[in-house]
């Protein structure tokens, strides 16, 4: 994003707002469930399933399981993070799944030492990292278990250097930078969390010759500045850091060392890539620092003002550097092999087995992790209660469920993505992949899809009691403009997360945003080709990946009834029941064609800017667009006129269209095959639409252009194919 300003304005709005439900007073409207669902003949003996599970999750239940779950510190590989595999893995058992604990060896480093200390000018002193710590009432604070800040997959180092300021280390941060005569080669490069995935900040500043990465979370992003800090608010205190995964996992995500293989614990080491030739790896160091260790950095530093854009809240002029100021980094981070657990549960489908409804959660955490992730596994498991109830009663599902509890996402979606590699095969049966990540952080709902799966996140809404009133879908509507922004993006740009905005028009309805990278979702959709959804309910989440993301900060600002526990477990659980007993899969492949031709104008429009004789060359995709627009129009209107021949026909082209959409790959990131969704190349987590096209104009190729264009017109092509031969007229 080029200007964060409409963001910030939008946050600032929303933190003075009053939050309804335990937040605030607002009038609170009467919830009316839907009496029909899309793609059910039959929809009361649906609606009559779904009554019987809504009365099953509880906000007690879920308060006592993300309790146990952030009791102590549970890094991805540790003791304590198995046990939290076991502790989900029961509760799978209890509810009537059959569970398996799915085991690979993957590799990432934890420190054994880390240190930064000012060794220049002699009158400027600090040593960090600090500890996080609070003047409060926070038990969680001084549990000895909790580990030196650190960065994921960061390579250890002991070097001293200048360091040069880069605001929030963008493509055109560095642009600028050079014009003021700021050369990083061989320097610590200073950077604020924001904007992009941190990864892409270290991956830019190894490009341009830095020695170095330290990240800062700045108060005008998530501290201070946006209001009161912990313990008396949810923003950022001084001493907190932002922790997190710094490989390039906008290449690949998953262990680095096996893309497109599984790391199984019998995987050969003759089938893993030497790390150090890994190309989604960083090759200099990074360190997370709060903005208390970096505030007399920043303050030292000579050479120019920063630009005043740059300038964020701490109490002094910024200057880019360099120097005086030199800093001393020593790291020694082990890496070696280690283990990880996956939790999976499933309920056999009785008419369509082999067509799978996954519903993934991550569940390892950088250290108690009570918004991220453990919000979104205890509303998960009370999702896994309420159909436990329902199996009792004697329902089954037509497809089969599966309910996955992943590990290492803070490595990179390790755990889900070694998952899906190795079960490849079974997931070319795949339905839909709900996922939930950092499923409360506040009161504000938001969600993102495939353009396919849109209406179907708003149906599913609709039929979810509002903690504010009335329903989920109506609490959404009435956030009027804040209705497209959603995940952690409810403020801005903190943790570099997906900016789940759509880059296409909503219909006149709430906006559905699309899915870039940064959770669990990614390798199947983009690897895979699964129709996939994302959603959570955001606020005011200042403590993201710091030692204070714990339980008594939950309580406190998060959701102190556990109310909105609740009704995520609701929507992830209708989710589910809906897509496993649909009689007609809901999927809506015009509203996809709409969105496709949106994104095809952009990027049309952006052509002829670089390339003026480019015009023509988009009529391919346009008429491809076109095509799928119309074949979804026509196979919408003839399964409402009961026209739609074999259910096992339609649902099967309904279920493989999106996977009609893989390609080949990404000309330099083959591991994306998806030609219509990736992560941005120098974003990392926000959306790419078209990426093969958009990377082409970047690099301003019209070779590659005129490539781009025929492979993804052909992928859309294929997906209106697969959809007009399910035709019955």
């Amino acid at each position: 994003m080029k200007n964060a300003a409409p963001l910030i304005v939008l946050w600032m709005l929303l933190a003075n707002r009053p939050m309804a439900s335990g937040f605030g007073q607002t009038a609170k409207k009467t919830f009316e469930p839907p009496s029909t669902i899309a793609g059910f003949e039959a929809p009361a003996a649906e609606l009559a399933v779904e009554k019987k599970f809504l009365a099953v999750p509880d906000p007690k239940r879920a308060e006592q399981d993300l309790k146990t779950l952030t009791a102590v510190p549970h890094l991805a590989s540790t003791p304590e993070d198995h046990k939290t595999a076991e502790y989900v893995a029961q509760l799978y058992r209890e509810a009537g799944l059959q569970v398996a604990i799915e085991e690979y060896k993957v590799y990432f480093g934890i420190p054994l030492s880390v240190s930064v200390d000012i060794v220049a000018p002699e009158n400027v002193s600090m040593h960090g990292p600090s500890a996080e710590h609070v003047d409060g009432d926070d038990p969680s604070q001084n549990d000895r278990r909790i580990l030196p800040a650190f960065s994921g997959y960061s390579p250890s180092a002991d070097l001293t250097a200048e360091v040069i300021y880069a605001n929030y280390g963008r493509p055109e941060d560095f642009e600028i930078l050079a014009k003021l005569g700021g050369d990083v080669k061989g320097k610590l490069v200073l950077i604020r969390y924001g904007e992009n995935f941190r990864g892409v900040k270290v991956l830019l500043a190894q490009e341009h010759g830095a020695a170095g990465v330290i990240l800062y979370s700045d108060p005008m992003d998530d501290g201070y500045f946006k209001g009161d800090i912990y313990p008396k608010g949810p923003y950022r205190p001084a001493t907190a850091v932002q922790r997190g995964d710094v490989h390039y996992m906008f290449r690949y995500p998953g262990d680095p060392t096996t893309p497109d293989v599984a790391s199984l614990t019998t995987l050969p080491a003759t089938q893993r890539i030497d790390p150090l030739r890994a190309t989604s790896l960083p090759k200099i160091p990074v360190i997370p620092l709060s903005y208390a260790d970096a505030s007399p950095i920043l303050q030292h530093l000579n050479g120019p003002e920063s630009p005043r854009s740059w300038q964020g809240a701490l109490p002094f002029t910024y200057h880019v550097g360099p120097g005086p100021v030199r800093v001393h980094l020593k790291m020694d981070i082990e890496y070696e092999y280690r283990t990880i657990w996956d939790v999976i549960g499933t309920i056999k489908g009785t008419e369509y087995p082999n067509d799978l409804v996954i519903s993934g959660n991550h569940r390892d955490a950088w250290v108690f992790g009570a918004a991220d992730p453990g919000s979104g596994t205890a509303a998960q498991l009370e999702a896994v209660r309420g159909v436990g109830q329902l199996l009792k009663a004697g329902w089954r599902p037509k497809r089969t469920i599966v309910f996955a509890s992943w590990d290492a996402e803070e490595e990179g979606m390790v755990g889900s993505t070694e998952w899906a590699e190795q079960h490849a095969k079974e997931l070319a049966g795949a339905v839909a992949y709900f996922n939930m990540d950092v499923a409360v952080s506040g009161p504000h709902f938001a969600a993102a899809s495939v353009p396919s799966l849109k209406q179907f996140m708003r149906d599913v809404a609709k039929s979810v009691p509002s903690p504010q009133g009335g329903s989920v879908y109506d609490a959404w509507q009435d956030r009027g403009p804040e209705k497209s922004v959603t995940k952690n993006e409810v403020f801005p740009d903190v943790n570099g997360s997906a900016r789940h905005t759509s880059a296409a028009p909503s219909r006149q309805d709430v906006s559905v945003g699309d899915l870039g990278s940064g959770s669990d979702y990614s390798p199947f959709l983009e690897h895979l080709g699964v129709p996939s959804a994302d959603m959570g309910t955001h606020g005011p989440y200042g403590v993201y990946h710091s030692a204070f993301d714990d339980f008594t900060w939950f309580s406190r600002f998060a959701d102190p009834q556990f109310l909105y526990v609740q009704q995520m477990s609701r929507l992830n659980g209708l989710q589910v029941l809906r897509m496993a007993d649909a009689d007609v899969l809901p999927f809506d492949y015009e509203a996809y064609g709409d969105e496709i031709e949106a994104y095809i104008e952009y990027s049309k429009q952006k052509a002829a800017q670089i390339f003026p004789e480019a015009a023509a060359k988009f009529d391919e995709l346009t008429n491809a667009a076109k095509r799928l627009q119309s074949a979804g129009s026509m196979l919408r209107g003839a399964v409402k006129a009961g026209r739609s021949g074999s259910p096992l026909r339609l649902n099967n082209a309904l279920r493989d269209a999106e996977r009609s959409f893989l390609t080949e790959g990404m000309p330099n990131r083959p591991w994306f095959r998806h030609a219509i969704y990736a992560p941005g190349e120098y974003t990392g987590y926000e959306a790419a639409v078209l990426p093969g096209i958009s990377e082409a104009l970047d690099r301003h190729d019209a070779s590659l252009l005129s490539a781009q264009i025929h492979a993804t017109a052909a992928a859309i092509n294929r997906a209106a194919g697969i959809l007009e031969s399910a035709h019955s007229f």
